[in-house]
């Protein structure tokens, strides 16, 4: 076992820092986590300590070779996923960020956002780079930075100044500050790439007011990065797989044909409909995102996002102390037959797809005497399934017919009671997949592909399998109720 060669892959997510170490079987052979604090300066602002973000990815990559008993050299390359969108902006000369990550669900933007939109350059980004004018993109964070930080346009201007998604973060320290880079993934959900061209777009730049000596050198997915330096990692490892979390969780589905369509259940709900290879413009405001670029080949896809998916039973435990631990609320929404006529429209930073409602707010709707918080926790559980829902729906009108199946994963999946009801009310199966961690597996897929540790996709296709799938049972008169009240719901958010 200590001989065998294993890829590590860093899964930098929003509310904790993952390491994972796979096998040549796609197996898990250890993992270390740690979870984050999530700053809140005030309402509709968050933020992250990206001292910390480091700090602990650092921590667990050391904690999982530890529980392995290997050696930092048996490990063969690295493979990154991280949150997209979240913006740092960091000193060249120190390596310290000049401010907080301002985190993808911030939405302290959505004013700018308004005035560009009021210049009528709607179309022009919408065009250039697939995606809606809001705030939950790079762009404007970045922006706001530099109009709010003493000094920190002028440093910009010259160059002493480098921004970076948190990929970007993780290779700079990874590389003692020698490299600064990113890929097509993490670049295409800036505000600032043109997904046709595959460049920094000068235009939109300019829109922004962001110079473009900020900006990392753009790589595709599948190629080496960069070698760690030994002062990290004690070994000079090659990162060789660099991957936005959810074209990770994609990729590790391997939803690698065309049609193919995941969900991952996690902070977020965020749901990929594989393209192809051309950029297909949505009419149902969903955005057009690159899924990868492999072997000079470039893989396109929609996607739904749903700002608030298992932060809602995160908030429920750490804000009205309704559930002692995340898994107990599947135990709580049990207790009940149905949510009791309760909808709750988790509207905490606005609402995503379909909707791109930057203001609208969180309810709870249809309260009774009756209530209790065993309605609560289901009619929490049941608002990720219905934002899903929309969003797919959002997405059949699109590719033009209905969603044969979809692939599911991250932490909510393993939720039984969700997924059953997921698969209830779109009327469509859902498979859910042996091992759930398929954002840090796609991303050691894809550091493993560049240096020959899998010969091909064809080699690791056979390594996904079902763990649990699910049919819909639930009557559609019934289904088309229960759709009806949680537009009620929304339309009041």
């Amino acid at each position: 076992m200590k001989n065998s060669k294993y890829i590590l892959s860093l899964d930098q997510g929003t509310t904790s820092s993952r390491a994972i170490l796979f096998n040549h079987n796609g197996n898990i052979c250890a993992q270390a986590q740690k979870e984050f604090e999530q700053i809140f300066p005030i309402p509709g602002w968050v933020e992250h300590d990206p001292v910390e973000i480091w700090s602990t990815q650092l921590s667990v990559a050391s904690e999982a070779i530890a529980k392995l008993g290997i050696n930092p050299d048996d490990i063969s390359g690295i493979g990154i996923a991280n949150q997209r969108e979240t913006t740092i902006i960091w000193s060249r000369e120190t390596g310290k960020p000049i401010y907080n990550a301002i985190v993808w669900q911030d939405h302290r933007t959505a004013d700018y956002c308004e005035r560009i939109v009021d210049q009528g350059y709607t179309q022009t980004i919408k065009q250039k780079t697939g995606l809606e004018l809001d705030a939950y993109f790079s762009a404007t964070k970045i922006s706001w930075i530099l109009d709010n930080v003493e000094g920190a346009r002028e440093q910009a201007e010259k160059g002493e100044l480098a921004f970076g998604t948190v990929d970007s973060w993780i290779i700079w320290n990874l590389t003692d500050g020698r490299k600064h880079l990113t890929d097509v993934t993490n670049a295409s959900r800036t505000l600032l790439f043109n997904i046709h061209t595959l460049e920094w777009d000068k235009e939109l730049l300019e829109i922004f007011n962001i110079p473009a000596k900020l900006l990392p050198k753009v790589k595709s997915n599948s190629e080496v990065f960069a070698h760690t330096a030994r002062k990290m990692i004690s070994s000079r490892i090659p990162i060789c797989g660099v991957v936005g979390d959810q074209q990770a969780a994609m990729f590790g589905q391997l939803c690698i044909k065309k049609g193919m369509v995941k969900n991952t259940y996690g902070t977020g709900c965020f749901i990929m409909v594989n393209t192809g290879s051309k950029p297909f413009i949505s009419n149902n405001r969903l955005i057009t995102t690159i899924a990868w670029k492999l072997n000079g080949k470039t893989t396109y896809a929609l996607e739904g996002s749903v700002f608030v998916a298992g932060a809602v039973v995160q908030w429920l435990r750490d804000k009205l102390n309704v559930i002692r631990s995340s898994k107990h609320v599947e135990k709580l929404a049990n207790n009940v037959e149905d949510n009791g006529g309760v909808f709750f429209v988790p509207a905490f930073t606005g609402l995503g797809a379909p909707y791109w409602d930057q203001n609208a707010k969180g309810l709870i709707y249809g309260i009774s005497r009756g209530t209790t918080k065993d309605h609560i926790a289901r009619a929490a559980l049941e608002s990720i399934a219905y934002q899903s829902y929309d969003v797919i729906k959002a997405m059949e009108k699109d590719i033009g017919h209905k969603v044969n199946y979809i692939r599911a994963d991250g932490g909510a999946s393993a939720n039984s009671l969700l997924m059953q009801f997921q698969s209830d009310i779109l009327g469509t199966p859902l498979e859910c997949p042996t091992i759930l961690e398929t954002t840090a597996l796609g991303a050691a897929y894809m550091a493993g592909l560049t240096i020959g540790y899998w010969k091909n996709i064809e080699e690791i296709e056979s390594q996904w399998t079902v763990k649990n799938s699910y049919e819909p049972e639930m009557d559609k008169a019934y289904v088309d109720g229960l759709v009806e009240k949680w537009h009620e719901a929304v339309g009041k958010a």
